[in-house]
C-alpha cells in the first residue's frame, strides 16, 4: 500500500517546496536534496522524494490481513478491561467480608468508591493517554499500559486493608487499562475504513461477552480460592493483554519528535489543537458529555428501584442480563450499519441512540410489571450498543486519521465528569423523595437535549464541505488567470515559464 502522509499544523509541506519537487530537470528544485516543512521558529527537512503532491497519493487500509488479528487483539483488550472494571459488583461483596461487614453502611460507602474511582480514571486519563498514543505509538502505549495495569491488580491481591486499594486498585490498576485501552480503538483505523463499523461492532462485543461471563466465572473463584488468588488469576487476563498488544503494528506515522526536526516536540505536537478548529468535532464534544448526565442513571440505581417497587426477592439479575446481550447484539448490529451510512451522517445513529434510551429511562417508573422492565432493558441495551460502538468512526469522520487519537481521548476525559455526576444527583432526588420516580423521569431529559445537539453535526459538516470547494474553485480560477497572462507575452521567452515557478 502507498501512503502519503498529510501532515497538519507545525507538520505541513509549503506549496513552494510542493511546486520545487515538479520542477522540471536541470532546475534550482533538481539541486536541492530536501524539502522545507514550516515548522514554527525552525525548519526541518525530508527526502525530496517523500515531499510528493498529497492529492495524488493516499493512503489505502488493507480492509483486512494483519488487521483481523489487531481486531481480535482490540477484542480481547475491551473485554478483559471492562469486563473486569463491571464485575467489581461481586469482589465489592467479598471486600465487605474481608474488611469488615455487609451490614456496614459506612464501609458500603467506602468500599464503593474503590470501583468508582477505578472506572473514573479510565475515562479522566484519556486525554493524556492520547498525547502518549501521538508520540510513541499505538504499540507501545498499550503494551506500557498493560504491564502497569498487571502491577497495579498484582498489587491489590496482597493489600490487607481498605486504604491501600485507592491507589493500586483504584488509580494504578485504572491508569494502566486506560492506557491500554485507547490505542486499542485507534489501531482499528490503520486496518479498515470501509469496514470500521463493523470491526468497531465486533471489538466493543467484547465488553459485553466478557461482562456476562465474568460475574459467574468469579463467584466461582471467590468461592473455591478467595479474593487474592482470584485477583491473581485476573492478573493472567491482563498479561494475555500485554500479548495482544505486541499486534498493533501501526501503518500510519505517528507525530513523534522526528517529524518535528527538534528533540524535544513543540506544544502544538503535545497537544493536538486541530480538532478543536473543526465546529463539528466541537458539537460532539459537548453533546457527548451533555446527553451523559442521565445516560449512566439507570444502570447504577435499576436494581434498587426493582428492589422497592417488586421486593428483594425479585430477579433483577436477570435485567442486567438482558441489557448485556442486547448491547453487544446492538454493537454487531449497527456498526455493519454505520459502514452503510455516509459520512457524518452517522452521527444520526447516536441520536436515534439517545433518544431511545432517554424515553426508555422515563420508561422505567411506569412499569408496573417486570415484563415491562425486561422490555425496556433490552431496548436499552441495543441502544447503548448502537452509541458505543460508532464513536470511533465518527471520531475518524469528523478529524481525519491523524487526530483521531486526542480526538478520541478528550472525548472521553470529557465524558468522565457526567459519568461521576450523574448518578449521585438521582440518588440524592432518591433519598430526599423517598422514591426513584423523579430521578427516572429527570434522567431521560440530558439524552434527549443531547441528543439534538448532534443533529447540528451534519449540517455544519456539510457547510464546510461547500465553503471548501468554493475556496478551492476560486484558487483554481486564479491560478489559471496567472498562467494564462503569463503565457501571452513571453511565447519566445523560455525564462518566462521558469520565473512563474
Amino acid at each position: 500500500c502507498s501512503f502519503q502522509w498529510q501532515m497538519t499544523e507545525g507538520n505541513g509541506l509549503t506549496e513552494h517546496s510542493a511546486v520545487q519537487s515538479e520542477a522540471p530537470a536541470g532546475s534550482a528544485a533538481e539541486e536541492k536534496p530536501s524539502t522545507e516543512m514550516e515548522n514554527g521558529d525552525r525548519s526541518a527537512s525530508v527526502p525530496a522524494e517523500d515531499a510528493a503532491d498529497p492529492e495524488t497519493e493516499e493512503f489505502v487500509h488493507p480492509e483486512g490481513g494483519w488487521g483481523w488479528v489487531v481486531m481480535l487483539a482490540a477484542m480481547w483488550c475491551n473485554g478483559s478491561v471492562f469486563g473486569i472494571q463491571n464485575a467489581f459488583g461481586i469482589l465489592f461483596v467479598s471486600l465487605l467480608r474481608d474488611f469488615g461487614s455487609e451490614n456496614d453502611e459506612d464501609l458500603r460507602f467506602r468500599t464503593a468508591w474503590v470501583g468508582s474511582l477505578s472506572m473514573g480514571m479510565i475515562f479522566f486519563c484519556s486525554p493524556i493517554v492520547s498525547v502518549f498514543t501521538d508520540l510513541l505509538g499505538c504499540r507501545i502505549t498499550a503494551v506500557g499500559g498493560s504491564a502497569v495495569g498487571l502491577v497495579g491488580l498484582l498489587a491489590s491481591s496482597f493489600v490487607t486493608s481498605l486504604a491501600p486499594l485507592y491507589f493500586t486498585y483504584g488509580i494504578v490498576f485504572a491508569c494502566g487499562c486506560s492506557f491500554a485501552y485507547q490505542p486499542s480503538l485507534v489501531i482499528l483505523g490503520h486496518y479498515f475504513k470501509k469496514r470500521l463499523g463493523l470491526v468497531n461492532g465486533i471489538v466493543t462485543a467484547g465488553s459485553s461477552l466478557f461482562t456476562i461471563t465474568m460475574p459467574f466465572v468469579l463467584s466461582g473463584l471467590l468461592e473455591k480460592v478467595g479474593r487474592q488468588n482470584t485477583m491473581r488469576v485476573l492478573c493472567i487476563l491482563m498479561f494475555l493483554l500485554m500479548l495482544a498488544s505486541f499486534t498493533y503494528k501501526p501503518l500510519i506515522p505517528t507525530k513523534s519528535k522526528k517529524q518535528t526536526g527538534s528533540r524535544c516536540p513543540r506544544l502544538g505536537q503535545l497537544f493536538n489543537v486541530n480538532i478543536w478548529k473543526s465546529l463539528g468535532y466541537r458539537i460532539w464534544a459537548f453533546g457527548i458529555p451533555a446527553a451523559l448526565y442521565g445516560y449512566f442513571v439507570p444502570y447504577v440505581h435499576l436494581m434498587k428501584h426493582v428492589e422497592e417497587r417488586f421486593g428483594k426477592d425479585a430477579n433483577k439479575e436477570v435485567l442486567l442480563m438482558c441489557i448485556g446481550i442486547t448491547s453487544g447484539v446492538g454493537r454487531l448490529i449497527f456498526g455493519r450499519v454505520a459502514d452503510y451510512v455516509p459520512g457524518v451522517n452517522k452521527v444520526y445513529l447516536q441520536v436515534s441512540s439517545f433518544l431511545v434510551i432517554g424515553l426508555m429511562s422515563m420508561m422505567i417508573p411506569l412499569c408496573n410489571i417486570f415484563g415491562g422492565l425486561i422490555a425496556v432493558c433490552l431496548l436499552m441495551g441495543l441502544f447503548d450498543g448502537c452509541f458505543i460502538c460508532i464513536m470511533a468512526p465518527i471520531a475518524f469522520e469528523l478529524v481525519g486519521d491523524n487526530d483521531v487519537s486526542q480526538a478520541i481521548g478528550f472525548l472521553l476525559g470529557l465524558m468522565s465528569v457526567p459519568m461521576t455526576v450523574g448518578p449521585p444527583i438521582a440518588g440524592f432526588l432518591r433519598d430526599r423523595l423517598k422514591s426513584y420516580d423523579l430521578a427516572f423521569y429527570l434522567a431521560g431529559i440530558p439524552p434527549m437535549v443531547g441528543g439534538a445537539v448532534l443533529c447540528l453535526i451534519p449540517w455544519v459538516e456539510a457547510r464546510r464541505r461547500k465553503q471548501a470547494q468554493q475556496a478551492q474553485d476560486q484558487e483554481q480560477d486564479v491560478s489559471q488567470k496567472m498562467l494564462d497572462s503569463e503565457k501571452a507575452p513571453g511565447d519566445g521567452d523560455p525564462r518566462t515559464g521558469e520565473s512563474v515557478l
